[in-house]
Parts: structure tokens; sequence; C-alpha cells
């Protein structure tokens, strides 16, 4: 059952950061069948100008702009376009990232140095540009962090420091920008299926089976999971929370569930 209906964001608009692709084109996609007005950026024009035709066809007036998030400039640029087109921006999601496998010992500064550049970085250029635009009050934010933040994994420490970063950074500004009606949480996916990232982290049958075999609820989630958590957290159901990393995965951070509880034998007094 859908606890949104059709129309429930109608003239509210919503800026996505890292939108052509992935979770994040996701949520763009669920906004716009909502009804929002939907502006996306990415640093490739072909790829994001693609990416606003797909969310134009949910019926959502949705702009594609290029932008890199390491580019404070840039990114102020696609907000002031943004908030010209349709006033003040009711939602902001920061979900840019880099990330590939990696020991620590083969990780070059300039590879480490780009993840934390595009995720962290990039999210506070995103959070930063956008104050000047944002519905005050009312605005919601949104970071996209991950279970690593919370808890390391090896060949991760770039992007585990970038979102351990993030987390601190969603905390922080939740506090300062409160005042100012301003809510700002994040939301941390564990594994989602159909997407680049875990096709990176798990690119074999076999890789997959084994994260599955690890979580409490044993099967990826989806991009549609993500862009719920998305809506709710900007709903008018969520007005008293900030401050949050929502984690949407399965129970990953739980901890190792591969032993099934139902069929293992129990002590008996």
């Amino acid at each position: 059952m859908d606890m949104f209906c059709a129309g429930a964001f109608k003239g509210r608009t919503v800026f996505v950061a890292g939108g052509s692709s992935g979770i994040n084109l996701g949520i763009a996609h669920r906004f716009g069948e909502m009804g929002a007005n939907v502006a996306l950026i990415s640093r490739s024009e072909e790829r994001v100008a693609a990416a606003a035709e797909e969310v134009k066809a949910t019926g959502a007036d949705c702009i594609g702009l290029a932008a890199d998030v390491r580019d404070f400039d840039a990114v102020s640029r696609a907000f002031a376009k943004t908030s010209e087109r349709w006033g003040p921006i009711d939602v902001v999601i920061s979900g840019a990232a880099g990330n590939f496998l990696s020991p620590a010992v083969g990780l070059s500064a300039n590879a480490f140095r780009t993840v934390v550049e595009i995720d962290l970085l990039g999210t506070f250029n995103v959070m930063r540009a956008s104050f000047d635009h944002l519905r005050k009050p009312g605005a919601s934010l949104i970071s996209i962090t991950a279970g690593q933040a919370k808890r390391p994994i090896m060949f991760q420490a770039h992007a585990s420091a970038a979102k351990a970063g993030i987390n601190n950074l969603t905390e922080t500004l939740a506090m300062e920008w409160g005042p100012a009606g301003i809510r700002v949480n994040a939301i941390s996916p564990g594994p989602i299926g159909d997407t680049e990232g875990m096709a990176r982290l798990a690119p074999t049958d076999e890789a997959t089976n084994a994260i599955k075999r690890r979580l409490p609820l044993r099967d990826y989630g989806a991009k549609r999971d993500i862009a719920d958590a998305a809506l709710f957290l900007s709903s008018d159901n969520a007005r008293y929370i900030t401050g949050v990393v929502l984690e949407v995965d399965g129970g990953l951070l739980l901890g190792d569930s591969s032993a099934d509880a139902l069929t293992v034998p129990q002590r008996r007094s």
C-alpha cells in the first residue's frame, strides 16, 4: 500500500544532486510521480539531460543541469536557476558519490582525495549552496550516506571516512539550521539491487549470494525503498524529525545473520 497519494508533493520543488543514475534518479522519479518540480544536477550534460527526460515521463516538470558537486560556484548557479524557475526549494537530496574497492596500501592519495571530495566536500557544497534558496521554515535536506560510516569495511577506507564525515555534517547542520525551520537528515542505504555500486562491490553471483545470506531480510533492497524513505523524511509526517541517519539496509548493520534462527536447535531447560 502506498502511503502517499498522487500529487502529494504538487507545487513543491525538489533538487537532486547526482540525479542522473542509480538511487538518486530513483528518488527523482518518485518525487516526480508525486507531482513535484524536479531539478537534477550531474557532471555529464548528456546524462543529466537524458535523466531529466525520464523524470518528465512521470508527468513532472523537470530540468537537468550540468554541475560538478566539487565546484561550489557551479552548484550555486544550479540552485539559482532552480529557484528562478520555481521559487523557494522545498527538498534537497545530496547523493553524488564515488567508490571502488581498494586496500589502503594500494590507495593513492589522489584516489582517496577524489572520493572524499565527491562525497563529503560535494555534500557540503550542495547543502551550503542551497541555504539562500530554501523555503524557511519547511525545507527538508537529505544526504545519502552508507553503512560503512558506522561500521568500517575492509577495502573501503576512502568511502568509510567520507561517509562518516557526511553523518557528522548532517547532525551539525540539523543543529545549526533547525532554528530556521530547516530539517536535515540522512538516508543510509544497504545493498540495493540494479545499481552500479553493488555491481562493483559484488560483481559475481557468489558474492551477491554471500551478502544476501548475511542480511536478516535475506535480500537486496530496491531503489523504491530508498525513494520512499526520502518521501517520508520530506513529508509533513516527519515534521519533527531532524538530525537522523535512517538505516534502510535490511538489517545490515545489526551484524552477520547467516545463521537461521528458525532452524538452529533451541536449548531446553
